[in-house]
């Protein structure tokens, strides 16, 4: 009885192997495959930027040229008896732009007139007599010495009505009035400000850590701040000058940029800039989003028909979406894994999305 029933164990067993042989026999292959996006490898020229922000201003006094803003002032008290401008206006350098009260001028430019003539008639009657000998050296010589005097304090009466009208300095426009007619000044009173919008420069502040690769010259790109960055206007300019005082508040040093004339930015508005420091041509580069980053390497998957190779590489340059890449193999034309390039296999059959 136990031998027949040890028998029928075996029989089973054997029965159930060969059923699951059978099975696993019959089972299709699984195929991993997985959707992927592509880019290109590219040979192009990469740049490298030094980023920074700043503020438009009035282009600062250089060799050869003045200052592009003034700010108006009196040089003498007194009454404010005309005003010649509005604010906005633009004017000419020399335009007159304010009149103080002349009138107590006017009387002593007048007194010393009268001096001046009864001075020459003086010193003219001199003259006749000296032609004939009869009047004395010290005579002759007081006369001419009143003369001499009364002239100079006419030039000075008359020096001192011109400071009270206010001329135009320089050509611009004038951005702010802060006197009325009627009102009084005391000496060096703030009367307007007057800047040349078609002198502009953008102060810029640079970390220090990055200065060192600014140049005289150097292209920037300037770009004005927008509500929406899409509808942001750049502008280029050149570097005019680069400082040598870093700022131990802010660890930035201050960079000064040319504007061109018809740039239609305005003092006191904020941009962000890029100074060009460097340029390099011909440079294997791809998508940023084809780059894998780990602790200790970097990789690119390479499109071989339907499958992607990891490929080690090793980065450079970053210049916008594009990244310098060097590795043994890689050539211009290459198909590279963007989209879903992190967690692929060494080696994997992928489909590209279109």
């Amino acid at each position: 009885m136990k031998t027949q029933l040890s028998l029928v164990l075996t029989i089973s067993l054997i029965g159930i192997s060969g059923c699951d042989s059978a099975t696993q026999t019959d089972e299709p292959q699984v195929i991993t495959e997985v959707a992927v996006k592509v880019g290109q490898i590219s040979k192009t020229t990469l740049h490298r930027y030094v980023s920074a922000y700043g503020m438009v201003e009035p282009a600062p006094a250089m060799p050869g040229k003045a200052a592009a803003s003034s700010k108006i002032a009196t040089p003498i008290g007194g009454l404010l008896a005309q005003v010649f401008c509005v604010e906005g206006q633009v004017v000419k350098k020399g335009d007159l732009l304010f009149q103080l009260d002349t009138r107590n001028s006017d009387a002593l430019i007048a007194k010393a007139e009268v001096a001046v003539d009864f001075a020459q008639k003086n010193f003219a009657r001199k003259q006749a007599l000296d032609a004939t000998d009869n009047v004395s050296r010290k005579l002759y010589d007081e006369a001419q010495q009143l003369l001499q005097n009364a002239r100079k304090d006419l030039l000075n009466a008359q020096t001192q009505r011109e400071l009270l009208q206010i001329r135009a300095p320089l050509s611009g426009t004038l951005s702010a009035i802060y006197f009325k007619v009627g009102e009084v000044v005391n000496p060096n009173t703030l009367l307007a400000d007057l800047t040349d919008l078609q002198r502009l420069s953008i102060t810029l502040k640079v970390p220090s850590p990055e200065a060192d690769s600014i140049r005289l010259n150097q292209t920037v790109q300037t770009i004005t701040a927008a509500a929406d960055q899409s509808q942001a206007q750049p502008f280029s300019g050149r570097v005019t000058f680069v400082g040598s005082q870093v700022d131990p508040l802010t660890d930035t040093l201050v960079v000064r940029v040319s504007v061109a004339a018809d740039s239609g930015l305005r003092p006191g508005q904020f941009v962000s800039a890029r100074i060009l420091v460097e340029e390099l041509p011909d440079r294997l580069a791809v998508p940023i989003a084809s780059v894998v980053n780990s602790i200790d390497s970097s990789l690119i998957a390479v499109v071989e028909g339907d499958h992607a190779r990891q490929v080690p590489i090793k980065p450079g340059l970053r210049d916008g979406n594009l990244v310098e890449i060097a590795a043994e193999g890689l050539q211009e034309g290459m198909t590279v894994v963007t989209s879903g390039a992190y967690g692929l296999p060494a080696d994997t059959r992928i489909r590209v999305l279109k």
